[in-house]
C-alpha cells in the first residue's frame, strides 16, 4: 500500500491499459492512473497491517518521534537497535561494532534486518539500515519509509553532547561531517516521503508532521488540479467529473475548456523553521526538497524525482551553483539563470520538464509536444527534448514554432542549431501572440487532435509555461536565491527582500509570487516590461486593453509579447477561484480586445504587484552604464529589469533582479550599447566580435559551439495561417512516427 514496490506494478498495469487505448486518448478522456491509486489506497485505514518506518541520521530522533507517533495510534514501536539489533545479538550495538569492525557490522546488521517482520507497527531503523540494500527492500515491502531530514549542523551540534561508539564508519581520520554526508545517497534512495526537521523543533511536533505525511501519501484527493475555468464545484462541464492528477495535466498540458491548470487546493506552505533548514543546502537538494511537496509520490516517487533532478541539473550547467545570485551594487543583487546549455532562464525548467514528461506519459503512446516561443524557449526546450533517451525519442517528438522575422539574429541561428532527430523549429510569419493563440486553438481541436490519435496514434502536448510543470522550477530558483543572500549573510531569514522580473507572459514573475505564497519572505514583486507595455498598463489601471495596439520590435524580443498567458492563473486566484468570472474575463479580451478588473481585484492585484517599463534607449543606456561602472555585462531584458529597478525600489531592503538570458544572445544590441563596432549582421561574426575583446566577459559556452555547427541549417517556414500549421503537424508526425 504504501511503498514503490507494490504501487509502481500498478502504474505499469495503468500504463498498459491506457497504451491498448492510445485510440481513445483525445476523443475522450481515460481513467487518470492516479485516480486508480486513490480508490486502492483509500480503502485502507492509515496504518492497517502496514508499518510506518522511521529513517534518518543518528541523532535524528527516530527512537523518540516512534515512540510518539506509536502512542498516537495505538500501534506496536519497535527500535531496531534496542529491540532486534541487541536482543539478536545478545550484546550492545556498540560492543558488537567494536567486536567486528565497520563491513562486517553492515553485514551483521543486514542479515538481522532480513529475518525481521512486522506489522501495523511504528519501526524506528538505525542511522546505518539504508545501507544494506537486501535488508531495506525486505522491510519496506511492507510499509512506508519517512526520512526525518534534519541538517548536518543541527546532528553535529545534537551529536556533541552524545556517546558516538555506536556510529558506524567513525574513525581516525574520518569525520562525522563526512559519514552524514555520505550516507544521504543511502536515505534518497529509500525513503518514500520526506519530513523536514528544524533545529529547535520539537519531538511532538514532528510527530504531527510524520502523521500528516503518511496521510498525504495515503490520500490522493488533496493533490488534485482543476481548470481556471472550472466552476466553484472544482470542474468544468468538459472535464466533468474526471479527477485530474500531477501526471495528468502534465501531459495534458492545457484545459480541454481552454484554461490553464492549478493546484485545486493550492501551492504547499513552508514553516519558517523548513526554509532555514534548506539554508545549507545545494541547489539540487533545495529542489528536490521543494519539488517533492509539489508532486504526489504516487505521480512520481521520491527516488525517481531525484534521480530526474539530478539528470537535469548534474552536468549540464556551467556554474555548480547553478542559478547563483552575485551582488551587482548597492543593494542590487543578480540572480543568474544563464548558465545552462542554451543561455537563459528557460532552461531552469526545460532540462527538467522533458523527463518529468516521458516518465509520466503511457509508456507505449506517441506524443508530440507544441511550443511557441518569443526566443529563449525555442532553443531550450529543443535542446531539453533532445536529451531523452533515445528509446523515449522515438515515441516523443517536438516542435518549436516561433516568429520568424521576430526573434534575434542568434536566438533564430540557436534554435536552429538546437534541432534534432526528435525535435525541429518552424518559423511562422507572423508575431508570437499568434504562435500561441494558434498552439492554444489546436489542442481545443477536438476534430484535429482526434484524426491525429485515430489516423497516426499521437496524442499533442505543451511545454510552454502554460504546462504547470514548467512552472514548478522557476519557484525553486526564487526561494534559492533568497536563501542564498542568507548563506551569505546579506540578510536574515525573514528579513524582507523585492524581486524585479524582466516580464512578458507572467511566468517567471507568478514563480516568484508562488514562492512567497509558499513562505519566502517576498515583499513586492515588481514587473518590468518593454515598450509592449502592456502588463505594467494592467497593473496599474485594471485594464488590458489591446485594442489599436500594435507588437513593437524591441531589442528585449523574449517579452515582445501582448497577451500574457500565465496572467489567467494569478486572476483565477485572486477571484477565489471563480472559473466563470475568469471565463468572462478571457471570452471578452479574445472577442473585445480588452477587458476591466473588478475594483476589489484591482485592488489586490496591486497589493502583489508593481510594475514599470523601459523604451530601448534606458535599455542601451543601462547596458552601458553599468559595464563602464563595474565591468558587468547586462543582457538585454536584465537591463530592462535594472531600469525597472531603480526606478520603483525604496532601497529599504535588498533587491534580486533576474537575469534572465547571457548577454552574448543580444550581441548587435551589446556591440551597440557598449559602442564597439559596426556591427556586422551575420551571427557567428558578432559572437566572434564579442569575444575579440578580452576586457569583456567571456561569451556564454555553449553558444558560440551551437552556432558554430548551424552553418547555414535549414529550418521550415510556415504562413500564418491555422491550416498551414496543422499541415506541418501532421507531415513531422508522418515524417517521425510513421
Amino acid at each position: 500500500m504504501f511503498h514503490i514496490f507494490q504501487y509502481q506494478p500498478l502504474r505499469l498495469i495503468t500504463q498498459n491499459s491506457l497504451s491498448s487505448m492510445c485510440l481513445k486518448l483525445m476523443l475522450s478522456r481515460p481513467v487518470p492512473f492516479a485516480q486508480i491509486w486513490k480508490s486502492w489506497f483509500s480503502s485502507h485505514s492509515l496504518l492497517g497491517k502496514k508499518n510506518i518506518i522511521l529513517m534518518g541520521p543518528p541523532g535524528a530522533g527516530k527512537t523518540t518521534v516512534g515512540r510518539i507517533v506509536g502512542q498516537k495510534l495505538d500501534c506496536p514501536v519497535i527500535d531496531i537497535d534496542d529491540d532486534v539489533l541487541e536482543t539478536t545479538w545478545n550484546m550492545s550495538v556498540s560492543e558488537k561494532l567494536q567486536d567486528v569492525g565497520y563491513e562486517e557490522f553492515l553485514e551483521e546488521e543486514g542479515k538481522a534486518l532480513l529475518k525481521f517482520s512486522a506489522s501495523g507497527s511504528v519501526i524506528s531503523l538505525s542511522g546505518s539500515n539504508p545501507m544494506h540494500a537486501a535488508g531495506m527492500q525486505h522491510v519496506k515491502k511492507n510499509g512506508i519509509v519517512i526520512y526525518l531530514d534534519v541538517p548536518t549542523t543541527v546532528i553535529m551540534s545534537r551529536l556533541k553532547s552524545k556517546e558516538m561508539d555506536r556510529i558506524v564508519g567513525l574513525s581516525p581520520g574520518i569525520s562525522l561531517k563526512d559519514i552524514l554526508q555520505f550516507r544521504k545517497q543511502f536515505y534518497k534512495r529509500w525513503f518514500d516521503i520526506r519530513v523536514l526537521c528544524g533545529g529547535d523543533i520539537a519531538a511532538e511536533v514532528v510527530a504531527e508532521k510524520v502523521l500528516d505525511a503518511v496521510k498525504r501519501y495515503q490520500d490522493l484527493e488533496l493533490e488534485t488540479f482543476i481548470s481556471t475555468r472550472s466552476s466553484r464545484s472544482g470542474r468544468s462541464t468538459e472535464e466533468d467529473s474526471h479527477k485530474l492528477y500531477f501526471s495528468d495535466i502534465v501531459t495534458q498540458g492545457l484545459a480541454l475548456d481552454g484554461g490553464l491548470f492549478v493546484p485545486q487546493r493550492g501551492l504547499p506552505k513552508f514553516t519558517a523553521e523548513e526554509w532555514q533548514g534548506l539554508i545549507e543546502a545545494t541547489y539540487i537538494e533545495r529542489a528536490q526538497v521543494i519539488l517533492e511537496r509539489c508532486i504526489h509520490p504516487a505521480d512520481i516517487p521520491a527516488s525517481k524525482l531525484a534521480e530526474i533532478i539530478e539528470t537535469a541539473y548534474g552536468e549540464n550547467f556551467s556554474c555548480s551553483k547553478i542559478a547563483p545570485v552575485r551582488h551587482l551594487a548597492g543593494n542590487q543583487f543578480l540572480l543568474e539563470l544563464f548558465h545552462g546549455p542554451t543561455a537563459s532562464f528557460k532552461d531552469l525548467a526545460l532540462q527538467l520538464v522533458p523527463h518529468l514528461f516521458a516518465y509520466c506519459i503511457p509508456r507505449s503512446c506517441n506524443y508530440l509536444v507544441l511550443v511557441a516561443t518569443s526566443g529563449d524557449t525555442g532553443s531550450a526546450v529543443l535542446d531539453g527534448f533532445s536529451r531523452l533517451h533515445d528509446t523515449e525519442k522515438q515515441r516523443i517528438a517536438l516542435v518549436n514554432f516561433f516568429p520568424e522575422d521576430g526573434v534575434s539574429p542568434i536566438q533564430k541561428s540557436h534554435m536552429i542549431g538546437c534541432q534534432k532527430e526528435n525535435a525541429w523549429s518552424v518559423g511562422v510569419k507572423s508575431d508570437f501572440d499568434f504562435c500561441q493563440t494558434a498552439i492554444k486553438q489546436i489542442f481545443t481541436n477536438s476534430d484535429f487532435t482526434g484524426f491525429l490519435t485515430v489516423e497516426y496514434g499521437t496524442a499533442l502536448a505543451a511545454a510552454n509555461s502554460i504546462n504547470w510543470a514548467r512552472l514548478l522550477p522557476q519557484i525553486v530558483y526564487h526561494a534559492s536565491a533568497y536563501l542564498d543572500l542568507v548563506h551569505q549573510g546579506i540578510i536574515s531569514f525573514g528579513s524582507p527582500v523585492d524581486i524585479c522580473i524582466p516580464t512578458g507572459n507572467f511566468g517567471n514573475v507568478l514563480a516568484a509570487f508562488y514562492a512567497k505564497m509558499m513562505g519566502i519572505p517576498i515583499r513586492k514583486c515588481i514587473c518590468a516590461s518593454n515598450e509592449n507595455k502592456v502588463l505594467t498598463d494592467f497593473i496599474r489601471t485594471g485594464v488590458y486593453d489591446l485594442r489599436g495596439r500594435k507588437l513593437i520590435s524591441t531589442f528585449s524580443p523574449a517579452v515582445d509579447i501582448l497577451k500574457s498567458s500565465n496572467l489567467e492563473r494569478y486572476l483565477h486566484l485572486i477571484a477565489s477561484e471563480d472559473g466563470q468570472l475568469v471565463t468572462q474575463l478571457f471570452n471578452q479580451l479574445e472577442n473585445q480586445g480588452h477587458f476591466q478588473l473588478r475594483k476589489d481585484l484591482l485592488g489586490k492585484l496591486q497589493q502583489d504587484f508593481v510594475a514599470g517599463w523601459c523604451s530601448d534607449e534606458d535599455c542601451l543606456a543601462a547596458i552601458h552604464s553599468v559595464y563602464s561602472t563595474t565591468g558587468y555585462i547586462l543582457d538585454t531584458h536584465t537591463a530592462v529589469a535594472k531600469v525597472v529597478a531603480d526606478r520603483l525600489q525604496d532601497r529599504t531592503c535588498p533587491i534580486i533582479i533576474s537575469s534572465t538570458a547571457h548577454y552574448s544572445k543580444f550581441a548587435p544590441a551589446i556591440l551597440r550599447a557598449l559602442r564597439i563596432a559596426e556591427i556586422n549582421q551575420n551571427p557567428l561574426s558578432q559572437l566572434h566580435l564579442l569575444s575579440s575583446y578580452s576586457a569583456l566577459p567571456p561569451i556564454h559556452w555553449g553558444l558560440l559551439e551551437t552556432l558554430k555547427k548551424t552553418g547555414n541549417g535549414d529550418h521550415q517556414v510556415c504562413a500564418a495561417d491555422m491550416s498551414a500549421l496543422m499541415s506541418h503537424i501532421e507531415t513531422l508526425i508522418q515524417n517521425h512516427f510513421m
